[in-house]
């Protein structure tokens, strides 16, 4: 008999895997809501839908293997890293899905976000001062106009699946809407910088690495308290603080 294994478990989702399948069970049902309709609509391989009664949603787990995960070196070839960056191009040139996606919805909204986020950080004690205060001037690059696409908006390596050389599935797709394309790209490649040249060139056009990398930074000092908070740990070595230190 297959044993249950909890993939992750906070006080907002907990997604359990038994066998092949994943049992996702979120008491937010609209956060539900987008993830089936964002796997309908997206243009690249995603998992099936095996059958839904709220809160739980049971979905296919996906052939290969994740991408890499965060804070550990990726063993995916530059070819595979490519082959993501085409595969986002194409959902980032998909039609807009007709909702805005749950987080960060505009530059001035995520201003806002950021300084109250700072604030808490330091006040807290988190993190240190000259850390979030330098991060801070770095994140604000991000922070701009720009032209709304078909974004993940948590597409995290461990979120990718690769097989060789092609990619056989994207998961976790909660957070997908209108967005800022250079954030999916930013998340894709936080912690590994090492592969941002290999992703731009299978996403194939010119994109501001500079705003990209300010996601990383932007990305890592909303994201620190959050996982303090949920029980993860930011502080891992390559993780968000170590993200956040290379700034200095």
């Amino acid at each position: 008999m297959d044993e249950v294994e909890v993939v992750v478990a906070h006080s907002e989702r907990a997604t359990l895997r038994v066998g092949d399948v994943f049992l996702k069970v979120d008491a937010d049902q609209a956060r539900i809501d987008v993830e089936v309709e964002a796997m309908a609509l997206a243009p690249v391989p995603t998992p099936e839908v095996l059958w839904r009664k709220p809160p739980v949603l049971a979905i296919a787990g996906v052939p290969g293997t994740a991408l890499g995960r965060l804070g550990k070196p990726s063993t995916a070839s530059p070819a595979a890293w490519a082959a993501v960056g085409a595969a986002v191009r194409k959902l980032h040139e998909a039609p807009l899905p007709p909702w805005v996606g749950r987080r960060r919805r505009g530059p001035d909204e995520l201003m806002t976000e950021l300084e109250g986020e700072c604030e808490l950080l330091v006040a807290s004690g988190v993190l240190p001062a000259d850390l979030v205060t330098r991060n801070r001037q770095v994140a604000e690059a991000a922070i701009r106009p720009w032209t709304p696409a078909f974004t993940h908006g948590d597409l995290q390596i461990d979120h990718v699946f690769v097989d060789g050389d092609e990619v056989t599935g994207i998961i976790d797709w909660s957070e997908a809407g209108r967005g800022d394309a250079l954030s999916d790209l930013a998340t894709l490649t936080i912690g590994h910088p090492e592969h941002i040249d290999d992703v731009i060139a299978g996403y194939g056009t010119d994109v501001d690495l500079d705003v990209i990398r300010a996601w990383w930074s932007l990305r890592s000092l909303l994201g620190v308290r959050w996982l303090v908070e949920h029980g993860f740990d930011p502080f891992a070595p390559g993780c968000e603080v170590d993200v956040l230190r290379s700034r200095m």
